[in-house]
């Protein structure tokens, strides 16, 4: 195999300041080894390989995670007899886990990488999903979805995976591009569901078998599968193994200079294929300006616990991750039960509802990717703190979109699905985008501790799914009241997250 490294012409330079980005060269940072650019399109590099099992991790884990909720308003609700609170009971029972998991993952991320992680995380995930369909009273429902919820920490590692592999340059975009992919498997989970479980009752099964059977059909397989090429082509580190990492930056401080990239070392995925024709290019060592540049995971100990959870710049991304991606797990949670009971109807059932409720999931493939790209953006002009006010904008968009929301169908006695789409719509640009930012400013909070630090903003992105939840649970009606107080909520922390300071660059 043919690989040559060599010093970048003027063009591949300018991606280091221009506001596009190079989606084709293999363009590494020699000070860390990780990738400034995005060649997605090509899986003849290590680079390309592990952003795409990261996302691909995440969205299967939602296949499973989020399976009950398309099917539980109607079909699972009356196989078991729920009451409705025992419904958002449940929706509480799976945040729980994920909260849970969520911060173990993140000293875990750290101590043995995310690749294994992931892949231990959706191997444990497939055993309760195939399991889901023992469960014949409330109480089963809450242990089987309490368990499948563990499926939720595949996004700690999905993040830190990213981050791990791309420079800071474009790691905002590689996180929410990841992220956002990932999050999208919200309203694909509704799609496949609502269609197999169709497919199921028309081929002559009955709904407590159908549901049931629709579970074993696709998430297990997926997550097994996904697990084991995550294994299989997966790598560690820029630097090979795990316990590598800290070569790149060792050697980059002592040399001052480029250091001689061997695509074997790190375990490229051009060997497996064969290719001869990949050129990498290793553009000069740039100055170690930003504490992002030199960081490398460290494992967590009880004074690095102190010393992040001390710091106010942790909780700044925290909050505002509770805010945006708390808010987006309960309504998507909610959102098709809600409009099943606003809009049911001979021709507006549970189907019709699922497939409404999914635009909300599927539009995080564009809007967290476009949140992430315009904190790269934004970051080359303005640094860290143009990504700060950026995410809070967003933050108290959604907000106030969620109280005009709430109002509109509390004080309309038959509210247009129309305009309640175009609303919901709004949200989840702002909600998402506001995701995907977050994912570009996590990197510069604690970097030595990426994976702690995601594993906190995932947690506490979870514990406001179970808050705003809780909300939606004991405020059922009239059905506009959870979105305006969730969204007042929303609006007055990001209002006093502007107070906390952040770094330069």
């Amino acid at each position: 195999m043919k690989a040559e490294a060599q010093r970048p012409s003027s063009k591949k330079m300018a991606h280091l300041t221009s506001s596009k980005i190079n989606f084709k060269d293999v363009i590494i940072n020699p000070a860390n080894m990780k990738c400034s650019s995005l060649p997605l399109f090509s899986l003849r590099n290590q680079y390309s390989v592990n952003f795409h099992l990261s996302w691909l991790g995440f969205i299967v884990a939602f296949l499973s995670w989020f399976a009950f909720a398309p099917l539980i308003p109607d079909v699972i609700k009356e196989d078991l007899h729920l009451t409705p609170a025992q419904v958002g009971n449940s929706n509480v029972a799976s945040l729980c886990a994920t909260l849970i998991v969520r911060f173990i993952a993140g000293p875990m991320v750290d101590r043995f990488g995310p690749r294994k992680v992931m892949a231990g995380l959706l191997i444990c995930g497939a055993i309760p999903s195939g399991l889901a369909g023992t469960a014949h009273t409330a109480t089963g429902l809450y242990v089987v979805r309490f368990f499948i919820g563990i499926l939720g920490g595949t996004f700690v590692a999905c993040q830190a995976w990213t981050t791990a592999f791309f420079d800071k340059n474009v790691v905002g975009t590689a996180n929410a591009l990841a992220g956002g992919w990932g999050n999208a498997g919200g309203g694909i989970t509704f799609i496949i569901m609502i269609a197999l479980y169709d497919s199921l009752r028309s081929h002559g099964l009955t709904p407590h078998v159908a549901w049931r059977a629709a579970f074993a059909i696709v998430p297990v397989p997926c997550l097994l599968v996904i697990a084991i090429a995550t294994l299989v082509f997966g790598t560690d580190h820029p630097a090979g193994r795990w316990s590598d990492r800290h070569k790149a930056i060792a050697l980059a401080i002592k040399d001052k200079g480029p250091p001689s990239v061997s695509l074997e070392n790190k375990g490229d995925s051009r060997k497996k294929d064969g290719s001869d024709d990949v050129q990498v290019t290793v553009s000069p060592v740039q100055a170690l300006e930003s504490e992002l540049d030199f960081a490398v995971n460290e494992p967590v100990t009880w004074g690095l616990v102190a010393k992040v959870i001390s710091r106010p710049l942790t909780w700044l991304p925290a909050f505002a991750y509770f805010t945006t991606f708390g808010y987006e797990l309960a309504v998507d949670a909610y959102v098709a039960g809600i409009l099943f009971n606003l809009y049911k109807s001979p021709t507006f059932g549970q189907t019709k509802a699922g497939y409404v409720a999914s635009i909300f999931g599927i539009l995080n493939i564009v809007t967290r990717p476009i949140g992430g790209y315009w904190g790269d953006l934004i970051y080359r002009r303005f640094g860290v703190p143009g990504k700060k006010y950026l995410l809070l904008f967003l933050g108290a968009a959604e907000g106030l979109l969620s109280v005009g929301l709430g109002l509109y169908i509390d004080n309309n006695k038959h509210p247009s699905l129309t305009i309640v789409i175009i609303f919901l719509t709004l949200i989840a640009i702002a909600c998402e985008a506001a995701n995907g930012v977050n994912f570009s400013l996590v990197p510069h909070c604690n970097p030595c501790s990426n994976g702690f630090m995601s594993g906190i903003v995932g947690g506490m992105g979870n514990f406001g799914g179970i808050v705003f939840a809780m909300i939606f649970r004991f405020e059922p009606t009239p059905l506009g009241k959870a979105f305006w107080i969730s969204g007042i909520i929303v609006v007055v922390i990001s209002l006093l997250l502007t107070i906390i300071r952040v770094p330069r660059i």
